[in-house]
């Protein structure tokens, strides 16, 4: 493609960005940008993304938690918006390591886990086996730490490795504030053990221990 086409390509991109965000209100494309979100969104970042004042961005974002917790009042940036919510959603919007994201609401998390487990098929697939793998021998673990050593994207498989209940958010790094990942007490039951540290050694396990692990923290 030539520097005409790729201009092109550009400013069609651009004046298809400006009509979403011309056509939508804020509170419709935060939502749209935290339904996607594997990491929490800072208020910067959805101000970046939304072409928004940051003080609009914030005002939007503890509005649309109040109506999700079932406090909601009518702020005209919303269809509907006159018709105040007084029942909570069930999920809620949280502020956690400097950014915002969904969770599902604490009190339905028997529901979720029940609905997976009846849902979930018996088997776990390779590539989600190898990233457990990866969790239990370096947890904490940031997901893209995770996609570095199996050389390709885990998103969906951390997903389900989280719905199984076999993975747990553990903390956020202090620097990116990246979400951590770590096994939970329902695997190592599922293992057999009591504690990580009675994984059986890594290195008999791979052709090559060193690709991807550092041995002296095994």
């Amino acid at each position: 493609m030539d520097a005409t086409g790729t201009t092109d390509t550009v400013d069609a991109t651009a004046e298809a960005l400006a009509a979403v965000r011309a056509n939508h209100t804020l509170t419709q494309q935060l939502e749209a940008l935290l339904l996607v979100a594997d990491e929490p969104l800072s208020a910067v970042g959805l101000a970046t993304a939304t072409d928004r004042p940051v003080k609009d961005v914030r005002v939007a974002l503890e509005a649309l938690a109040a109506d999700y917790d079932g406090q909601g009042s009518s702020t005209g940036d919303s269809p509907g918006s006159d018709l105040a919510s007084t029942t909570p959603r069930g999920f809620e919007l949280r502020e956690v390591a400097g950014g915002y994201r969904f969770y599902v609401r604490a009190s339905l998390d028997p529901l979720i886990a029940d609905f997976v487990q009846q849902q979930s098929p018996a088997r776990l697939s390779q590539a989600a086996l190898e990233t457990l793998a990866v969790i239990a021998y370096r947890q904490p673990i940031a997901r893209g730490a995770i996609a570095s050593i199996r050389a390709v994207n885990v998103d969906s498989v951390v997903r389900t490795l989280l719905a199984r209940g076999l993975i747990t958010e553990v903390g956020h790094d202090p620097e990116t504030t990246a979400t951590l990942y770590g096994t939970s007490d329902t695997l190592l039951g599922h293992l057999g053990i009591g504690d990580i540290s009675e994984l059986p050694p890594i290195a008999p396990l791979l052709d090559d221990p060193a690709e991807g692990f550092d041995n002296e923290s095994l």
